[in-house]
This record gives structure tokens, C-alpha cells and sequence, in this order.
């Protein structure tokens, strides 16, 4: 194939870039999926990112929301439970 003729069609650039920024999905992953190389998924990454976070800080944030609510809820659970034996004793 000539020098310069993208492997990938935009198309699909476009649908591993959005599972990625959207979906949270690891690079590695998208990449194994797709049987490209993490360096050609970074390397989309870095160029299409010119203003505000990185899409890879914007999963990374996904993540960590994601951890801290289901910490909240396992923390109000044994709020709750604590309540209720307290009112029992």
C-alpha cells in the first residue's frame, strides 16, 4: 500500500476515537479489537485534541467518577445499616 493511504477508514477512526472519549473504553482494548497499535490510536488521540481535556483524560475522569459513586453508594449502605441497628438497640 502507498505511503500515506490511511489503514483504517475514517469512518472507523471516528467509531474507536467516540468508544474510546464516550464509552470509556482502554485504548489497548479498542486496539486489540481493531488490530491496529496503541502508538496509531495515541498518535489519532494527540491530533484531534486542540482545546480543553484530552479524550484520554476525559475517560480517565469517566473512570474515576464512575469508582467514587459506586463508593458513595457502598458508604450510604453502611450508613444506613448502622442506622437501623442503633434504632434497634
Amino acid at each position: 500500500m502507498p505511503k500515506g493511504k490511511p489503514l483504517v477508514s475514517r469512518e472507523v477512526k471516528e467509531q474507536i476515537l467516540k468508544r474510546i472519549r464516550d464509552e470509556g473504553v482502554p485504548v489497548s482494548q479498542a486496539a486489540s479489537e481493531h488490530g491496529i497499535s496503541t502508538k496509531t490510536i495515541y498518535n489519532w488521540l494527540g491530533k484531534g485534541v486542540t482545546t480543553g481535556p484530552s479524550i484520554l483524560e476525559m475517560a480517565r475522569l469517566r473512570r474515576e467518577n464512575q469508582a467514587l459513586k459506586e463508593l458513595i453508594g457502598e458508604l450510604t449502605l453502611a450508613m444506613s445499616a448502622s442506622k437501623k441497628k442503633d434504632a434497634r438497640s
